[in-house]
């Protein structure tokens, strides 16, 4: 795959991952009264002003300019080196691409993130979509780094 088609994929990944982060939030929380809790989790709309577990709480512009520059800094990154990463590594960038800047995007148009996954059966805080994106890419990079990194010390060794 050539690194056009390799941008190209990260670009329509990118979008449709900001796609659907609007499309469900919208559509749970338009709809938050009809829905009930079940034993894993429930639904509970809190405006988290901070970051995860409300570290930086009130510290919008910081939190604000941190997204921009780790924004710039992943795409900078993914696009420079995208012929060297597979391709699920860039759709978990695309992922991860997607997960800041919709958290960006509410926090400079609202003021505040918009939570609203409560897990119950264990205690955490309550998160969105754009934080499992996170997440879920966070994980997925540093397992394949992680793997990547031993099998190339091995190979080195035999």
């Amino acid at each position: 795959m050539t690194k056009t088609n390799r941008i190209i994929y990260f670009i329509i990944s990118l979008a449709c991952f900001i796609t659907f982060n609007l499309f469900l939030t919208s559509s749970i929380l338009n709809s938050m009264p009809q829905l009930s809790s079940n034993p894993i989790f429930s639904l509970l709309y809190v405006k988290n002003t901070g970051a995860a577990f409300s570290i930086f709480e009130g510290a919008r512009m910081f939190l604000i300019i941190f997204a921009i520059l780790a924004l710039t800094s992943v795409i900078f990154y993914t696009i420079k080196n995208i012929t060297k990463y597979s391709l699920i590594t860039v759709f978990c960038s695309a992922m991860l691409c997607a997960g800041i800047f919709c958290n960006m995007c509410e926090r400079i148009i609202l003021g505040y993130v918009r939570d609203f996954i409560k897990l119950n059966f264990i205690d955490f805080p309550v998160f969105n979509i754009s934080d499992i994106y996170i997440n879920i890419s966070v994980f997925v990079i540093v397992f394949i780094v992680i793997k990547n990194t031993y099998f190339r010390k091995h190979e080195t060794d035999n």
